[in-house]
């Protein structure tokens, strides 16, 4: 989590199936699988090659993109660039493309027709639920001085419509052949504290701009911290602190995530870092055996603490909707104690009360963990916590369903990644060592590079620098880089959006596409200044 608390590619292209054509004596260029463009038909994804109208052009290279494509097959022709008569349209039983459709279009100044048949120079959009390679992945073949772009799932098709926005920025230009691309994770994405340092909502919505030509899906937001709770409430407005979203800005941030194909995954934190919610609330504060009150943490002996984070979860899970909520569970300072059940005692008799004479207060902290994830699977999403909130031994086992947010090794009673993973518990990587944006860089932390990033960091690397054995591969969900607003004005909004500008697009590049990037360091950094400029 907050680290106070503790302490793309694009040139990089896999050409999957491109071979050169070879030549006779007299120069003539034999035409082979990789000389050929493919069939414009929507409705057959896997039509035959057809060859390529002219033996005039160069074999194509792939588009050159942040992240980059993970197979291109080449072909030699014209490729495609938008044109005075182009248009983008829908192919037939595709109308749930509209709104990619729109976008790209305006993205690219030219018309949109929608659901009509394609014409010369036209961009087609297409779903093809019977397709292979999942519902992010998409193939974009370009042929005939047009572009189809084509997938299972509607994500797929708009993270298409990224490849070809991306090329034309790049080079003015889509590349004849053939995209099929795909994921490596199935969750990438970035986390925003927003508790300790406010940020608009629209620097918030450009930022999801930024995320979706990046093909990233998750936006973390921890709203509620010590500092500040900072979205409006109607339960308990006495928490909200006086910089804040509304709530019509946020439905209006989730649905412009929506469209994008970005889950937002919001975050209350508990019991601790609950500093903001207990300034209205201190007889549900904390305190030691000495009376001495523990900053941001909850007494979760006592009924109300329960009552009034539920009461919260219950009001933010029907505000946001969506797949994921992040219930924090790190860094609660009773477990930090020397001896916690003497410093608190009234929690150690709570957890012998609740789970019996074994138990201690973990087990009382992972049963708080466990009901609070009850709390939110009735609104269809599924849990996640931070790793420091899952503890080893114990009566009381978190619940096999909540997915392991790792961010650090520094935690109370810390447990190596294997642990976890060992466990058959699925984990997401934010890697404090690489992933961790932590305004004015206290506890030794320094702003990270995207260089850094590009060169040293796979989500294998969950913990320092060292990674876990690639058989858990698998059970890596992804990654999301994070930034924590720990001394807020130490950057403005905008220089935040410029810091993470290239580390943004480092860990894009590692979650999309397995392996060691193809382009350099410097030549990803130029493709990313040529795509920004187009």
């Amino acid at each position: 989590m907050s680290p106070s608390r503790g302490a793309l590619v694009a040139g990089a292209v896999v050409a999957a199936t491109v071979t050169l054509a070879a030549c006779d004596s007299s120069g003539t260029a034999h035409r082979n699988g990789a000389e050929t463009s493919r069939s414009s038909t929507a409705s057959s994804p896997s039509a035959s090659p057809t060859p390529s109208p002219t033996r005039s052009y160069p074999l194509s290279k792939a588009p050159r993109t942040i992240p980059a494509v993970r197979e291109h097959t080449a072909a030699r022709g014209p490729g495609w660039r938008p044109g005075k008569d182009s248009a983008v349209v829908i192919a037939d039983g595709s109308k749930g493309l509209a709104d990619e459709g729109r976008l790209l279009a305006g993205e690219l100044k030219i018309g949109y027709r929608g659901e009509t048949p394609a014409r010369a120079g036209d961009v087609e959009l297409a779903l093809t639920p019977k397709a292979g390679g999942g519902a992010e992945s998409y193939t974009l073949r370009t042929h005939d001085g047009r572009v189809t772009i084509s997938g299972p799932g509607q994500a797929g098709v708009f993270y298409g419509t990224r490849t070809l926005k991306q090329s034309v920025r790049a080079d003015g230009t889509m590349p004849e052949g053939e995209v099929r691309d795909r994921p490596g994770k199935p969750q990438r994405g970035l986390n925003l504290d927003i508790a300790r340092k406010h940020y608009s909502a629209g620097w918030i919505e450009d930022r999801l701009r930024e995320m979706a030509d990046l093909k990233l899906n998750q936006l973390g937001l921890h709203f509620s911290d010590d500092q500040a709770f900072r979205i409006e409430s109607d339960t308990h407005p006495e928490v909200v602190s006086p910089d804040h979203l509304t709530k019509a800005q946020v439905r209006r941030i989730v649905a412009l995530a929506g469209r994008l194909h970005i889950e937002v995954v919001p975050e209350i934190d508990s019991p601790g870092h609950l500093g903001a919610v207990l300034r209205a609330h201190p007889d549900l504060q904390l305190r030691n055996v000495s009376g001495v009150p523990s900053t941001g943490s909850l007494d979760i002996s006592k009924p109300g603490a329960a009552k009034i984070v539920d009461e919260l979860l219950g009001e933010y899970t029907k505000l946001f909707g969506g797949a994921y909520w992040h219930l924090g569970a790190d860094e609660y300072l009773a477990l930090m104690a020397r001896d916690p059940a003497a410093s608190y005692p009234q929690l150690q008799r709570a957890a012998v009360q609740k789970y019996g004479a074994g138990a201690g207060i973990k087990d009382l902290t992972t049963g708080w963990l466990n009901d609070r994830a009850a709390v939110v699977r009735p609104h269809g999403m599924k849990p996640k916590a931070w790793n420091d909130g899952f503890f080893r031994g114990g009566v009381v086992k978190a619940d096999k369903d909540i997915e392991v947010e790792y961010w650090t090794g520094k935690e109370f009673g810390a447990r190596p990644p294997q642990e976890y993973l060992s466990e058959g518990r699925r984990v997401m990587n934010l890697n404090d060592e690489f992933l961790y944006y932590v305004l004015g860089q206290p506890n030794t932390f320094v702003y990270p590079t995207g260089k850094r990033i590009y060169e040293q960091w796979t989500p294998l690397v969950l913990r320092g620098t060292t990674p876990v054995p690639a058989r858990y591969s698998d059970q890596i969900l992804g990654g999301r880089f994070a930034v924590w607003g720990d001394l807020p004005n130490a950057q403005t909004a905008a220089q935040v959006a410029q810091g993470i500008r290239m580390p943004l697009r480092a860990t894009a590049q590692k979650l999309w596409v397995p392996g060691k990037p193809k382009l350099s360091w410097n030549g990803f950094t130029a493709l990313a200044k040529e795509i920004d400029a187009g």
